[in-house]
């Protein structure tokens, strides 16, 4: 599944201290932040369209096919 990018204004204070004392637990910002979304998402997006979505995103893509090579004729 394509990822995007999501950005938010905070007091930066407040974010260097959280950042400074998950890393004394060995916590990663970006991956807690990252289930914190999917909490929202499993929250707030009914199990239908999960559901869609999810098969949607598991189903491959056909390979798009090759344009054949022009070879050049010979002249003779």
């Amino acid at each position: 599944m394509r990822k995007t990018s999501v950005s938010i204004m905070y007091d930066d204070e407040k974010l260097n201290a959280v950042k400074l004392y998950m890393s004394q637990r060995d916590l990663d910002f970006k991956e807690e932040l990252e289930k914190s979304v999917d909490s929202l998402y499993a929250k707030y997006v009914p199990a239908n369209v999960r559901e869609f979505i999810d098969m949607k995103g598991s189903q491959v893509k056909p390979p798009k096919p090759k344009k054949p090579k022009i070879e050049s004729e010979e002249k003779t």
